[in-house]
């Protein structure tokens, strides 16, 4: 039996479908998503090998992943509300991105048995002239419209996948420029880097003070738990190394009172994970021991009431199942007590989001 005894919230999911909306794949969906086999062969020979690698199995990110989805993949735990994160719509020009908003907006979320869309966090980048309208686009699409996310995930391994084509686009002066606007409406920030880019996000949350941030999956540690790309993580010590320069640089950042940080997508490739690649799912005893280092030390520095849980899914769905995430994650926090689950797992992600519940 969980431990939880009360509905969660899960502020971190992705919604998509390739066969309807701006999507990357969109096109190889349409002309082979009858044929799964011959669809994955042919993505795997299209797509970069750091792609392949980041992803893990092509079927989840070339399938729909809408509200019955997810209400399948949480079950049996109650989850009483979502927050979608943008998911690179693909439609980049003018005010583009702002569709993903009105899309997920419309979205059949609290029918049925599916949880109620609590939020959405849509994507913006300050480097775009068009920043200003692209945020008014947002707050128009949405009354759950509360804030953007930018990636700068970049590493300096060239086979580590990429979000941005430059490594430091937080500290960019343009950007820092641009930034303030989302203290002028009120919204926060998902901030999502590669740890070894957590300078660049204490930088720049050190220049806001006034506005949330949130880091998404602590900053994913790449190769922490075994060999990413063409060199990183391939001995012991290197992953010592990673963990070791981790910790130093997210208790720098947790010493920022104003950024909490979400114990999520610790469960995806990049962080040097081969469960797909030998046909299996981790079990909450291994999640469990796994990722106990990391989330005892994000407790450590940012404590219950700066820490939120969120599944990631479904990018994290080629390790392990979401009930099994979830319990495991909970078996993590569950020694600090009753307050602390439902801070972690509930109340922190209401307060942040400011979510209607």
């Amino acid at each position: 039996m969980s431990v939880l005894s009360f509905p969660i919230i899960d502020p971190h999911i992705h919604q998509w479908n390739p066969y309807h909306t701006p999507h990357k794949a969109a096109l190889l969906v349409k002309l082979l998503g009858r044929f799964p086999r011959l669809m994955d062969r042919t993505a795997r020979l299209a797509l970069p090998q750091a792609t392949i690698d980041f992803i893990g199995l092509t079927e989840g990110a070339l399938s729909p992943y809408l509200p019955a989805n997810y209400m399948k993949d949480s079950a049996p735990f109650a989850v009483e509300a979502v927050v979608h994160i943008e998911a690179d719509w693909h439609h980049h020009h003018g005010l583009g991105v702002v569709e993903e908003t009105a899309w997920v907006s419309k979205l059949p979320f609290g029918h049925g048995h599916t949880p109620k869309l609590g939020a959405i966090i849509g994507k913006a980048d300050p480097l775009s002239p068009h920043f200003d309208d692209i945020l008014k686009g947002h707050i128009a699409a949405s009354p759950l419209f509360r804030g953007i996310r930018c990636m700068a995930a970049h590493h300096s391994d060239p086979g580590v996948h990429g979000f941005s084509a430059y490594p430091h686009i937080y500290t960019n002066p343009i950007f820092l420029k641009r930034f303030e606007r989302l203290a002028h409406y009120g919204l926060s920030f998902d901030a999502w880097a590669y740890s070894t880019q957590l300078p660049d996000v204490t930088y720049l949350a050190k220049q806001f003070p006034e506005i949330k941030f949130v880091i998404d999956h602590l900053a994913t540690p790449v190769g922490v738990f075994g060999p990413v790309g063409r060199s990183t993580g391939y001995t012991v010590a290197q992953r010592a190394g990673i963990l070791s320069q981790w910790k130093d640089d997210i208790a720098e950042l947790a010493a920022l009172p104003h950024v909490q940080a979400k114990v999520s997508g610790l469960l995806m490739p990049v962080l040097g994970h081969d469960f797909h690649k030998r046909h299996e799912l981790a079990s909450v005893e291994m999640i469990v021991n796994l990722l106990g280092p990391l989330v005892e030390h994000a407790y450590k520095v940012f404590g219950p009431e700066r820490l939120i849980f969120a599944s990631n899914f479904p990018m994290d769905k080629v390790t392990a199942r979401l009930p099994d995430v979830i319990e495991a994650y909970a078996q993590l926090i569950a020694p600090y007590g009753e307050s602390a689950l439902k801070a972690v797992f509930r109340e922190n992600a209401i307060r942040f989001y400011g979510l209607k519940i």
